[in-house]
């Protein structure tokens, strides 16, 4: 006989009794998967938007691209940051594209630079003095503090500055991959070995500008021509090496691997240990005790890896003291680093 509850109630000091009949297993479980199946449409539903953006999503975990600082700097006014020896440019590497450029020249010619328009700077990059072209890390512009002071430093001992935002950073337009940073770079090394009338045109890479630096260096090489000298600062082996810092880090490595693959994993390598297997240029690393997001480890390994290929007067690695809290962006602050950048300039001219 079928069990039935009875529930009582008082109402108006009148007992009521009514029952409930009973749910049938089958049919609750039916109801069941009919809910978690809706439930499920509506979160595919919700998540096919954020899926179709996610490859963007972890390329900005690399590129950080849209985080900018100073937040209201105008770009195109250097001289607001003291850069008053410094032009902004605009350069098309192709039709569509603009790539924001600071242009300093060297600290002698600071008095004589001032009011002067860009024809002026145009024809300064021919004096003679050695062209470096300065790759940044993977956020902000090249208006951030730190690689003002880089700037300042290469002015310093008497070289011209070439400061490039990648696509998709500052007010350069398009969007970046390891590609068409490393295409734009090799893009502007030729234009500044054109307008430089035979200068000595070198490469300066910082954290991810080391993989755009060092991919330069190798594309170059196959294209038959041989840069003049690499510096790396805060280097890495590979990206894979350079990112998992964070948790949230390496749930976007692990994300790119297994769900992403090639579409985006192989969109973003970077190999330094490798490239500076096959580069010829001389090299200098330069690297912090205490850096916090490239271990001192990493660009030991990678110069004992560029010493199988060349020898210690073209290869150089100068390590500083963990103790001066310069961790990974502070070098520019050391009083050694003029000397330092101007002996390896002498020196590799030498060389060629």
């Amino acid at each position: 006989m079928q069990k039935k509850t009875t529930v009582c109630q008082e109402k108006k000091g009148l007992a009521r009794s009514f029952t409930y009949p009973s749910v049938s297993p089958c049919r609750s479980k039916f109801w069941f998967w009919v809910k978690s199946g809706a439930f499920a449409l509506c979160a595919i539903f919700i998540m096919m938007p954020i899926l179709e953006e996610l490859p963007e999503i972890i390329r900005q975990r690399v590129y950080y691209h849209r985080i900018r600082a100073p937040f209201v700097f105008d770009l195109s006014h250097p001289a607001e940051l003291e850069l008053n020896h410094t032009i902004n440019m605009y350069l098309e590497p192709e039709e569509g594209i603009s790539l924001g450029i600071w242009h300093t020249v060297p600290d002698d010619k600071w008095k004589e630079a001032q009011g002067k328009d860009s024809a002026w700077y145009h024809r300064s990059l021919k004096d003679g003095s050695p062209v470096i072209i300065y790759l940044h890390g993977r956020t902000q512009t090249r208006a951030a503090k730190h690689r003002i002071g880089v700037v300042n430093v290469l002015s310093s001992i008497g070289c011209h500055v070439l400061s490039m935002d990648y696509r998709g950073f500052g007010d350069s337009t398009g969007n970046p991959t390891e590609e068409v940073l490393t295409k734009d770079a090799v893009w502007l090394h030729r234009w500044a070995k054109e307008n430089s009338g035979g200068s000595r045109v070198l490469i300066w890479g910082h954290s991810l500008g080391s993989g755009v630096a060092t991919n330069t260096a190798v594309r170059l090489m196959e294209q038959g021509a041989l840069v003049d000298a690499v510096i790396l600062e805060g280097s890495f082996k590979n990206v894979q090496m350079y990112w998992p810092q964070n948790p949230f880090d390496r749930y976007s490595s692990k994300i790119k691997r297994l769900i992403l693959r090639d579409e985006v994993a192989n969109d973003v390598i970077f190999p330094n240990d490798e490239n500076v297997k096959k580069m010829r240029s001389p090299l200098l690393f330069l690297h912090s005790e205490d850096d916090h997001l490239t271990t001192l480890r990493n660009a030991e390994q990678m110069y004992q890896a560029a010493l199988s290929v060349q020898d210690d007067k073209r290869v150089r690695m100068v390590t500083f003291e963990g103790s001066l809290g310069y961790l990974h962006n502070g070098l520019y602050k050391d009083p050694r680093l003029p000397t330092i950048i101007k002996n390896f300039v002498v020196t590799t001219e030498e060389m060629s």
